[in-house]
């Protein structure tokens, strides 16, 4: 299902494409950076992608990682899923942070992130008592290891 998405670019942003889907049956669109970047080891950055977006109310952006930074290079995103509210106007950054042994150097034009457009859910709260389950309080690691 297609979804409209209002969408502005600024600066670096209208030399590059528009955020595109890689394959037919990709779940995310690609998302640029807009400025070069070196990100030393252990070091995180937010890298402007120069793009304003004006998502659909029930909707949220999710900015993740590329796998093959990840793979390749040790370079992801910060704080994955980033989300992008439906009332936010401001330029989309990609907070990324490299837990490579080497320096790393984003180029304009390169895709650092992908984006997902997700609907979302509202919670509507009810005070009352929890019903049981079989793990009941159990966390971190409680159902074994294999």
């Amino acid at each position: 299902m297609d979804v409209p998405v209002k969408i502005v670019r600024e600066g670096m942003a209208n030399q590059l494409p528009l955020p595109e889907y890689a394959t037919a049956f990709s779940a995310g669109v690609d998302l640029r950076a807009a400025e070069d970047k070196v990100l030393l080891p252990g070091e995180w950055a937010a890298v402007p992608t120069g793009l304003r977006i004006e998502l659909p109310e029930g909707y949220e952006g999710q900015v993740r990682p590329r796998s093959g930074l990840a793979a390749r290079h040790g370079v992801t995103v910060l704080n994955a899923p980033g989300t992008i509210d439906s009332d936010y106007r401001g330029e989309i950054r990609v907070l990324l942070i490299n837990h490579g042994k080497k320096s790393f150097t984003v180029t304009a034009g390169d895709r650092i992130a992908q984006l997902i457009l997700a609907p979302v859910s509202r919670i509507s709260w009810r005070e009352e008592a929890l019903g049981d389950s079989d793990r009941g309080e159990g966390g971190f690691g409680s159902t074994g290891r294999s």
